[in-house]
């Protein structure tokens, strides 16, 4: 009964120190049901918000958005030696987010180490040392401005410094039926190392092909595809690079090369004024690896099930041509091109987005090939409606020119036209050439008809005409490129909300002045409906046309699927083309968190062979250190293959290191901390902590206010969470850091006792080696404390100093009240 009594006592002498009011608060210890009430220490309480001098380790919260954690100190000022105030440091206030003016009002004290924040009037500050959290609360009008998804630059986290590599290994075993084996490993990544603002980074690419047929040959490749640095320059709202690169241009076409470039980075902008990334879609026959490439270099690669794909994780700050590769199970590739084109080149009114560059061509083995150049190029938001760009690329031998002009034509869409103008010299047996061409740039949202449409068109007046790229393949390398003479993109979409119908149509038409036409046409019709007892059943219906040196190949495919609940699909898919018809049955199953898979069985008719049956599988296996995907294949009288997969990644710094899935190669990411909890869960994607208590978070948005949390509904009984959510806003490529605040341990019912068997002052605290409050001294020594571990020693503080020392027994019996001798350690 006596335990019974007193732990409502520890509970209250806890909840004191929640209380608030407007001045010191005196207690009445006579109405206390303590039996000592001379041997009572509430010197902690008697203070409003009063904080003993000392450091604590606290997440800071302005208006409710979190600065990382650190150690922040409280000290006495000299004229009230019997509070506390807490100090901090300019290099925190200056992430607050405050506005220019206002930082400048600041003064300091405590020898110029703490900001003096009476002086603001209306801040407040206020201290929660059992969830560790400093709350601060300011004026908005004093504040930048910021939304929900964004904050000022002054608040961006550049991260801490660290070592990563990520990586995607593809391996396929394929054997046909009438010749040797065939092994095949490709692999692609980004090895990185980040300092301060600075990012290192290594694009590498591999591959080995092993053939076991007559000539029983193996042949392997290895190199570094790409090797710069990059940092924010956070006052021009820009990004600085060094090193090799591509060139990123809205004017010109994109070539490599070695120097450097400065641009504005639209990311550094509210969400509602940045760009867009593109896409890129089609269709595999079987389960294939697909690889999106830019002049020889990997851009994108994995593997997809049989089907329409749809590839959107490029960056955003790809441009230009993209070179798509369809890598079946049988060996057949099929090969496509896809124009990134932006809509128009529209800018803010008063606002100016530029990109200069300087540097000279280099070439994939690290050399450089061509003349010094250097560019750069602007739009400028004249008013609500015009906007005006142009740019220049000079060099001794080349040189182009480009000036436009955009238009937003408010109901009827937007529209951006300019001319460039182009001028080579010192080609073999040429004399210098030049040239002009004329692009129109389109796009319109149709909101009232849910439909969408935009437009590229580019025509090239003079066969002379040459981008750098023709330039330096006809002057270094005899390879004079087809010389374009027009092209033309359309895209257009539409949505019937009330049919659940979805229609998709895209067009590309390109000739040369010295090569056939090409073009390629494609349409889709997606058709959502429920029937009988079935719900949200679809039906797909795509066709395309791709014509190359005047052949066709066209594609009909048509698909439908029935969900069965519990994120079970079955579905029948048929797929048409020159070759013959290939029809499956197809049953997905999504319903593990952390798993799916895909069986396929059914007919391909072809041409050459006639019918054959064909099976194949795919499996894919998310886990907090990797992402691994198994597929296997077989067809009749043909060949049977097997394929693994793997992505991820490693992420080490002095705070930890962890394995984790992929993400963005190389890009941004959030290594997490659970206090040194192993097996801690995360809301994002079934991660959970290693044994260390590290994960990493990636696929990070740079520049975007994000959160992410504890997943309380999985967590382990003997684990308590202080802090269940972390927020933070981070630079390209930073690898951010932080900690959240827990405890995990068992929950003891204690009587403390000091050597001559008096107890501790009831209100004395009870603090870990790590700083934790686990509980506080109640009646006659009587202490519930929590996050006990077996065997740690605790220290016990009153009249704010550590006076004693208690030990936890090595093993802990459940239920049981044990006593603590305090030894004293004075």
């Amino acid at each position: 009964m006596r335990i019974i009594k007193k732990i409502p006592i520890a509970m209250t002498t806890s909840l004191i120190m929640l209380s608030g009011a407007v001045s010191a608060i005196d207690f009445n210890t006579d109405a206390m049901d303590a039996n000592d009430k001379q041997n009572i220490d509430l010197s902690h309480f008697t203070n409003v918000g009063y904080i003993m001098p000392g450091e604590y380790r606290l997440e800071i919260n302005v208006n409710n958005h979190r600065i990382p954690e650190q150690v922040i100190a409280f000290y006495a000022r000299d004229d009230e030696p019997n509070s506390s105030e807490v100090c901090l440091p300019e290099a925190v206030v200056e992430q607050f987010g405050l506005k220019p003016d206002v930082l400048q009002k600041i003064t300091f004290w405590h020898e110029g180490q703490c900001a003096d924040l009476r002086e603001l009037a209306g801040l407040t500050t206020e201290v929660d040392l059992a969830t560790s959290t400093l709350a601060i609360n300011v004026p908005q009008d004093w504040m930048e401005y910021s939304d929900s998804n964004w904050v000022p630059s002054s608040q961006w986290d550049e991260g801490i410094p660290g070592f990563l590599l990520d990586y995607n290994v593809n391996s396929l075993f394929s054997k046909p039926k009438e010749s040797g084996s065939t092994r095949n490993i490709s692999l692609n990544g980004t090895s990185g190392l980040n300092a301060g603002p600075w990012r290192l980074r290594g694009d590498y690419q591999g591959n080995y092909s092993h053939n076991s047929g007559e000539q029983n040959s193996s042949t392997s490749t290895f190199d570094w595809s790409r090797i710069y640095m990059y940092r924010a320059i956070k006052s021009l709202a820009a990004t600085l690079s060094v090193g090799e690169n591509y060139f990123a241009s809205s004017l010109f076409d994109t070539f490599r090369y070695a120097g450097a470039s400065l641009s504005s980075d639209e990311r550094m902008l509210p969400p509602n004024l940045r760009g867009y990334a593109p896409e890129v879609s089609g269709i595999a026959r079987t389960n294939a690896k697909v690889t999106v490439s830019q002049q020889g270099r990997i851009l994108y690669q994995t593997t997809v099930a049989s089907g329409p794909f749809r590839i959107q994780e490029l960056s955003d700050s790809v441009s230009g041509r993209l070179d798509v590769s369809v890598e079946e199970q049988d060996g057949t590739v099929q090969t496509f091109q896809v124009e990134t084109a932006a809509v128009p080149y529209l800018t803010r009114p008063g606002a100016i987005r530029y990109k200069t560059s300087v540097g000279q061509p280099s070439t994939l083995n690290h050399g450089t090939e061509g003349p010094v150049f250097a560019s750069g190029e602007f739009s400028w938001g004249v008013s609500n409606r015009w906007s005006l760009f142009g740019g220049a690329i000079g060099s001794g031998d080349y040189n182009a020119v480009s000036v436009g002009v955009g238009r937003d034509l408010y109901a009827f869409g937007a529209i951006s036209t300019d001319i460039t103008q182009t001028r080579a010299s010192g080609l073999p047996n040429q004399e210098t050439q030049s040239g002009k061409s004329l692009r129109v740039r389109y796009a319109k949202r149709f909101d009232e008809l849910n439909s969408d449409i935009s437009l590229a068109g580019n025509r090239f007046f003079e066969r002379e005409f040459m981008s750098m790229n023709q330039y330096l393949g006809t002057r270094y390398f005899d390879n004079d490129l087809g010389r374009n003479k027009e092209m033309y993109t359309v895209t257009a979409s539409k949505n019937f909300p009330d049919i659940q119908t979805n229609i998709n149509f895209s067009y590309s038409y390109q000739n040369y002045w010295d090569q056939p036409t090409s073009n390629s046409y494609s349409a889709t019709v997606s058709h959502a409906f429920d029937a009988f007892s079935l719900k949200d059943m679809t039906v797909n219906l795509s066709a395309s046309r791709s014509k190359n040196n005047g052949v066709n190949d066209d594609v009909l495919y048509l698909s439908f699927s029935v969900p069965l609940g519990n994120q079970q699909t079955l579905s029948y898919s048929g797929q048409h083309n020159g070759q013959g018809n290939n029809q499956t049955v197809n049953y997905s199953n999504s319903s593990a968190i952390d798993s799916s898979y895909r069986l396929s069985a059914g007919v391909n008719n072809s041409n050459d062979n006639g019918a054959r049956g064909q099976f194949s599988g795919f499996y894919i296996h998310r886990s907090s250190i990797a992402e691994t995907s198994l597929n296997v294949a077989y067809a009749q009288d043909d060949f049977t293959s097997t394929g693994v997969s793997m992505r991820g990644g490693a992420t080490v710094t002095a705070k930890g290191a962890a394995l984790h899935g992929p993400g963005m190669s190389g890009g941004t990411r959030l290594m997490v901390n659970t206090d040194d909890i192993a097996g801690v869960p995360l809301e994002e994607r079934n991660i959970r902590s290693n044994r260390f208590g590290i994960a990493v978070l990636n696929n990070i948005n740079s520049y975007y206010r994000t959160d992410t949390r504890i997943d309380i509904n999985q967590l382990a009984d003997d684990v308590e969470v202080k802090q269940s959510a972390v927020e933070f806003a981070l630079t390209e490529g930073a690898i951010g850091y932080r900690r959240f605040a827990m405890m995990k341990g068992e929950k003891v019912l204690a009587t403390i006792s000091l050597t001559d068997s008096s107890h501790p002052p009831f209100g004395s605290l009870v603090i870990s080696a790590k700083g934790q409050e686990l509980g506080i001294v109640s009646d006659d020594g009587f202490t519930y404390l929590s996050g006990v571990e077996p065997g740690e020693t605790l220290d016990v503080v009153w009249s704010g100093a550590k006076q004693c020392q208690v030990a936890i027994p090595a093993v802990i019996q459940p239920q049981a009240q044990i006593l603590l001798p305090c030894i004293s350690v004075n």
